[in-house]
């Protein structure tokens, strides 16, 4: 059943992105193309209720910054979200982190937590508690890729788990002490009041397809990026980004616009911790491996960095790797003579051990860089190191929701 879902996964892809062709991926897509109206419908109608009040928000009385997008994946959002967390940590904030855990496993056993006067808290009103800042309580398939990998790479800042996430903020608050709420993938989560939205835009793909879901990649149309406070651009290669900062500006006159590049720093063994220059690569015969949703990316980035890419092993977004799987995939690698097989820092926290490790298996540490805006990015560390009075308790504007 899982790898029929997966192959059902992987030719909605091919449909949307125009890989797929014939009469069934004709008709799939006209009923897609319907289906968007109905979406947008729904997606702009939620926006009103909102702005108008029908549907209230939770404010917790702490400052609460929310980083998202207005696509489907892939605009380098948790890099984004572990730079942020780690420069308010450092300058004092006590920051936790807020997701809905995407694709993770319900727990086996509940956790169990006491509260300040000693009292445990019942299980069933606790959120996913993946790290208190100190120490990490739970594994990738229970707590979802990003925030396991977040968790591990950032310490001092805690890491919260649940669809709810208003019930998550509470706890991290009050449990926790967090006096900082980062909303991850927040945007279209409008239960909990935003002080600030950071909206990612990719540089190369800005607005996917240029549709809605189902039939693009577009959770929101363009047009709401006017609920941007800032709009990070991410991904850049250093050229000019003047024709996608003239069209953001169509939409939104106002934010910051802060322009970043997504770029590896390191090798590091999967297995051993070993890590290796990039230089590492250079003329290497490797095996690319990924379950992400632009694989076509991590693989050129490897063709950059001088590797002899040779075999491109794809899966669907967030694919839980069996050890059956990887063991084949191996035998593969070792038939064809490769030198290294390479993963993304994503994967790596869903990538089993082989039964037999004949090829060292090697992830690519990312991180973001600040290329144009860095003005605008202290300003927003200081506001929000020292926030103002009633901060926290207000949106920027209702405006903002005027769909």
């Amino acid at each position: 059943m899982k790898e029929l879902l997966a192959e059902l996964e992987r030719w909605g892809s091919d449909v949307i992105f125009g890989r797929a062709k014939g009469f069934r991926a004709a008709m799939t897509r006209l009923l897609m193309h319907t289906l968007s109206g109905l979406y947008r419908l729904v997606v702009q109608s939620r926006l009103w209720l909102f702005r108008h009040g029908w549907v209230p928000q939770h404010h917790l009385g702490t400052l609460v910054v929310s980083i998202g997008n207005i696509t489907v994946g892939g605009t380098g959002k948790t890099p984004v979200v572990e730079l942020l967390a780690r420069s308010l940590r450092d300058r004092g904030r006590r920051v936790a982190i807020l997701s809905r855990g995407y694709k993770s496993r319900k727990l086996d056993t509940p956790q169990h937590w006491a509260g300040p006067n000693g009292r445990p808290l019942p299980p069933e009103s606790l959120p996913k508690i993946v790290s208190t800042g100190s120490t990490l309580l739970l594994e990738s398939k229970f707590a979802g890729d990003e925030p396991y990998m977040l968790a591990r790479n950032l310490a001092g800042v805690a890491v919260i788990v649940d669809k709810d996430r208003v019930k998550g903020g509470r706890f991290a608050v009050t449990q926790l002490g967090a006096d900082t709420l980062l909303l991850d993938d927040g945007m279209q989560y409008l239960r909990l009041a935003h002080a600030l939205d950071l909206v990612l835009v990719d540089a190369r793909e800005p607005f996917g397809t240029e549709a809605l879901l189902p039939r693009g990649t577009l959770r929101e149309p363009p047009r709401n990026l006017r609920r941007a406070s800032y709009i990070l651009i991410t991904k850049c290669d250093g050229g000019s980004n003047q024709t996608l900062v003239s069209r953001l500006r169509h939409y939104n006159r106002s934010a910051e616009i802060i322009e970043c590049a997504h770029g590896p720093i390191h090798l590091e063994n999967l297995f051993t911790g070993e890590r290796q220059p990039l230089t590492f690569l250079m003329d290497k015969w490797v095996a690319a491996i990924s379950g992400i949703a632009v694989p076509e990316n991590f693989e050129r980035s490897l063709e950059k960095l001088g590797a002899r890419v040779e075999i491109r092993r794809r899966f669907p977004d967030h694919h839980r790797f069996p050890r059956k799987e990887i063991d084949k995939f191996m035998q593969r690698c070792v038939e064809r003579d490769m030198e290294l097989i390479l993963t993304t820092e994503k994967d790596a926290v869903r990538f089993p051990r082989p039964t037999d490790l004949d090829v060292p298996v090697y992830f690519l540490r990312i991180e973001v860089q600040i290329l144009n805006g860095h003005q605008a990015w202290e300003g927003l560390l200081d506001r929000l190191s020292h926030p103002p009075p009633a901060f926290d308790h207000v949106l920027r504007h209702r405006e903002a929701y005027r769909p």
